[in-house]
C-alpha cells in the first residue's frame, strides 16, 4: 500500500462531473485529494499543481476555444503544457482532454458529426497492441458514456487506443505518464441522475430523452462501473 502522502489534484469545471469511480480507488491507496472549482479559484492554478502526485483535468460543457469568456481555460492549458513537458502523471476526460491536447498543439473543435450523446462500445485502433490496463474498456459488448459536441485532432506526441464510428479519438496517452479520455469512464448510473438536471439546456435542445439516457444507464451503467474498477486499479498501478 502506497504511503498517505500521496496527493491528487482534480481541476472541476462544473461541480456535478467529478472523480466518479476513480475516487474510491485513489482514497483505496491513500491518496489525498485536492479538489479545485477552477471558475472561481482565487489563486494561481500552477502553485496547486507543483507538488501533486497526479493531476485529473474533468469536463465540463464548455468548450477550448471558450477561451474569451472562459479565461481560467489558459491557465489550466498552461499547467497542462508545463506538467506534460515534465513527463508527471496526468489524466483528462472530455473537456480535460481536450485540454490536453490543445496544450499540445493540436486543433479542438465542434465535431463534423454533431454530439455523440449517450452509450456505445469503444473500438480499438489496434487490438493486437491494447494495453493490458485498458483492456477492461474494450471488454466485448460493454457500452461507455459519451457526452461531447467538440472533437480534436491526435496531437503529434500521442499514441491513438481508441475511437468509436463517430468520432476516431476517444482516448490516446503520452508516453507512459498521461491519458487523454474524450468520453466518460468514471460515471456511475445515480451520479448520471445530477448530469440530467444540470444539462436540461442541452438535453431539449437537441431533444434527447432524458428517460432513454436513463434507461440505458441502467442497463449500461453497473457493467462499465465494474469494468471501470478494474482499468482504473491497472493504470494506477502502470503510472505510479
Amino acid at each position: 500500500m502506497p504511503p498517505k502522502s500521496l496527493h491528487a489534484t482534480v481541476l472541476s469545471q462544473v461541480a456535478v462531473e467529478d472523480l466518479g469511480s476513480l475516487q474510491p480507488q485513489l482514497e483505496r491507496r491513500g491518496f489525498e485529494i485536492q479538489t479545485i472549482q477552477v471558475a472561481s479559484a482565487r489563486s494561481p492554478l500552477a502553485a496547486a499543481l507543483q507538488s501533486c502526485h497526479l493531476l485529473v483535468v474533468l469536463g465540463g460543457p464548455i468548450s477550448v476555444y471558450d477561451r474569451a469568456d472562459y479565461p481560467f481555460l489558459n491557465d489550466e492549458i498552461e499547467c497542462l503544457r508545463q506538467r506534460l513537458a515534465a513527463g508527471r502523471p496526468t489524466l483528462g476526460i472530455c473537456l480535460g482532454a481536450q485540454l490536453m491536447a490543445a496544450a499540445l498543439g493540436a486543433r479542438v473543435y465542434p465535431g463534423a458529426h454533431g454530439a455523440e450523446i449517450g452509450w456505445s462500445p469503444l473500438l480499438a485502433v489496434n487490438a493486437e497492441a491494447v494495453p493490458e490496463w485498458f483492456a477492461p474498456l474494450l471488454t466485448d459488448g460493454l457500452s461507455v458514456f459519451h457526452w461531447h459536441g467538440d472533437t480534436f485532432d491526435l496531437p503529434q506526441s500521442a499514441h491513438r487506443l481508441a475511437g468509436t464510428e463517430l468520432y476516431e479519438n476517444q482516448a490516446f496517452t503520452i508516453g507512459d505518464f498521461a491519458l487523454g479520455l474524450q468520453f466518460h469512464p468514471e460515471v456511475t448510473e445515480m451520479a448520471l441522475e445530477d448530469w440530467y438536471v444540470a444539462h436540461v439546456c442541452e438535453l431539449r435542445q437537441k431533444k434527447i430523452s432524458v428517460a432513454g439516457l436513463r434507461a440505458a444507464a441502467r442497463k449500461h451503467g453497473p457493467r462499465l462501473e465494474a469494468a471501470a474498477g478494474v482499468f482504473w486499479q491497472r493504470w494506477l498501478d502502470h503510472i505510479l
